[in-house]
Formats: structure tokens, C-alpha cells, sequence
């Protein structure tokens, strides 16, 4: 019993779909099988942006004298794939008597045109499977479906690869919100950590220290209770934004919970320990600023602010930061009964 014969055309078809990763890598196969099946030199992909009445030559492949360049672009309403969709005529040998005012036709010199729209989703147009010719070449039976069938598989890895973006953007969205603090956009304690952790490590590498700093908006429960929490929440976000004006390249601000903070600053090993005093009283200076929120007026007296340096080869980021906030709060100790603390007061603006 003899065993059937498979078409090599449709062998190598199903070979292209099933390895095809990419639309370029199911594209350019199919336009060579194309080719094959319409007796056409050019076959190409083209998008359709009637916006900006553009159409784009995507991917092509050219094998006689006429050359479809791709990157090539014209205006859509100048176009046959138009002419063809809006006429509801997708194939003629007989370019110039029946779109003979066509200046892109002219100028590539196009006597046979075969094309079939690329639809995506609800029936959006993507854009066009096209075939030409300079020489009078008749339609095989059977080859407009096959374009079709081409046309539907471009169209369904352009969903594909549609959909794999969106989903890309929507991991990126989520990982961002993840490590980000919504209220101030800042890293959040969990982004804090993990790059603390790789900062530690780095100066660990290089043999430098980090200088990290606690930050404890005082007082900041009595302007919640005062003034409401969207005045609080105005009230963090400007100050995020103010200790962001004392940070240096290679600085970290992150906002650890609450009316909490962290700065960490890289700082070469044999640096002045003065400078420790010097970076704290400027972050500490940062704090001390007036605020316009609305018709409530604030004037802010300052955070307390822990400061340590790292000991060398130091790993242990939560280490770290519970002597930060043991530094923080020896401070916030001794400013208790000295310090006069936020004084919010409103006045009714104009």
C-alpha cells in the first residue's frame, strides 16, 4: 500500500508556524511561501495607520525586478490596499487601467496586485498581505484563500505578541508597586532592604563604608489629629521631596513606614567621622522648613535624625538599621522638652 504524499509546501508551512517565536520569524516564511503560491516577485507586510494616513511596509520579500523596499512608507489614502478594501477588490492584472491614478502604483511600476487585510481583535486593521508584480501574472485557484489563511496567522501572533507586552508592562506595573511606596513614590522597606543588602555588599567589594540615617518626623500624630490625614499625607510627601534636595549621587532615600525614613549614603573608609555629624545636621536642617497646604499653614521645627556608619565587610542590613533606629531615637530623647516641634497654624488665603 503506498503511503500518501505530503504537499512540501505545507510541510514546510507547518514547520514555520510551529518554530516561529516572533512575528518577523512567522512572517518572512510565509511570504516566501506566498510567493510560491501566487507566481508573484514581491509578497510584503505592511501596517495601516490612517491616523496619520501612513502605510508601512513591514516585511518583504522581492525576487525579480520590482523591489518593495521594507521600511518603505506612503500615504494610505494614495494606496491600492485601500482602493482594494474600500472597492472590495483584492486582486487585478490590471493595475493601470483600474487605479491608473494611483502615483504609488506608477512610481513602482505595478501591473498585478493581490492583497487581504490583516485584522486584529474586534476587526481593527493592523494592515495588509500583499503581493505585486510588473508583468501581467493571473490569481491560481485557491490562492486568495490561502492568502487569507496567511493573513489570520499574522494576525493571531500580532495578538499574541500584543498581549505577551501588556502582560510585561503589567509585571513591570506590579513589581514597581511592589517595591514603591504609593504615597511618596519612594522605595518602600522591602525595596529599602534589598538594595541596602546589595550596597552593603558592594562596599563590602570596594572596601567602603555607608553612612545610614533614620529619620522620625516628630510630631507628626498631633498634624494627622489636627488637620486630617490629607493634610498629613501632603505634609509627607513634601518632606520626602525636601530630604530628597540633601541627597548626593549615589544616595538612597527610601520611606520605611509611617512618618519614617532612611537614608544611606556611600562614604569612603578612611572619611572623617566629622562628616557623619556633618551629613546628619544637614538632613536634620532639611526638615526644618515652612508649608503651604491649602489655607493651613505649617511650620515644621525638624525630624530626629539617628546616624551610624557601617563597620567594614558589615552584611546584615536589619542590623543596620536597628542601630540607625537606636541612633534615631537617642536623638528623638534628647530633643524631648527642648525642642518646640511642628506649629501648625491656618490662615484663610485669598
Amino acid at each position: 500500500m503506498n503511503t500518501p504524499l505530503v504537499d512540501p509546501l505545507l510541510v514546510y508551512l507547518a514547520d514555520s508556524v510551529s518554530a516561529a517565536k516572533t512575528l518577523e520569524q512567522l512572517t518572512r516564511p510565509l511570504l516566501e511561501l506566498l510567493e510560491e503560491v501566487t507566481g508573484l516577485e514581491s509578497t510584503f507586510l505592511t501596517t495601516v495607520d490612517p491616523m496619520s494616513d501612513t502605510q508601512r511596509v513591514v516585511f518583504a520579500r522581492n525576487t525579480g525586478a520590482m523591489n518593495i523596499p521594507e521600511g518603505l512608507s506612503v500615504p494610505w489614502s494614495d494606496t491600492l490596499c485601500r482602493r482594494a478594501l474600500e472597492e472590495g477588490r483584492s486582486y487585478t492584472d490590471d493595475v493601470a487601467g483600474i487605479w491608473g491614478d494611483s502615483d504609488a502604483a506608477r512610481q513602482l511600476g505595478i501591473r498585478t496586485y493581490v492583497s487581504t487585510p490583516v485584522r486584529v481583535g474586534d476587526g481593527e486593521l493592523y494592515g495588509t498581505l500583499c503581493g505585486t508584480s510588473p508583468r501581467k501574472v493571473p490569481l491560481a485557484d485557491g490562492a486568495d484563500k490561502v492568502l487569507a489563511m496567511f493573513a489570520q496567522l499574522i494576525a493571531h501572533q500580532v495578538e499574541r505578541e500584543e498581549l505577551l507586552e501588556r502582560l510585561r508592562l503589567a509585571n513591570a506595573e506590579l513589581a514597581s508597586m511592589a517595591l514603591a511606596d504609593s504615597l511618596t513614590g519612594l522605595p518602600n522597606r522591602r525595596a529599602l532592604l534589598q538594595e541596602l543588602e546589595r550596597m552593603l555588599a558592594r562596599a563590602a567589594r570596594r572596601g567602603s563604608l555607608l553612612q545610614v540615617a533614620f529619620i522620625d518626623l516628630d510630631a507628626f500624630k498631633s498634624i494627622n489629629d489636627q488637620y486630617g490625614h490629607d493634610i498629613g499625607d501632603q505634609f509627607l510627601t513634601a518632606m520626602s521631596a525636601h530630604l530628597a534636595g540633601a541627597l548626593r549621587a549615589g544616595d538612597l532615600l527610601a520611606r520605611y513606614g509611617g512618618d519614617e525614613f532612611v537614608v544611606v549614603a556611600p562614604i569612603a573608609a578612611d572619611a572623617d567621622v566629622s562628616e557623619d555629624e556633618t551629613f546628619r545636621l544637614r538632613l536634620a536642617l532639611q526638615t526644618v522648613a515652612a508649608f503651604d497646604f491649602g489655607d493651613v499653614h505649617l511650620d515644621y521645627a525638624g525630624a530626629s535624625i539617628g546616624l551610624v556608619r557601617t563597620a567594614p565587610g558589615t552584611t546584615d542590613a536589619h542590623a543596620v538599621l536597628a542601630l540607625a533606629d537606636d541612633a534615631m531615637y537617642a536623638v528623638k530623647q534628647s530633643r524631648r522638652g527642648t525642642s518646640r516641634g511642628p506649629s501648625p497654624t491656618r490662615s484663610i488665603r485669598d
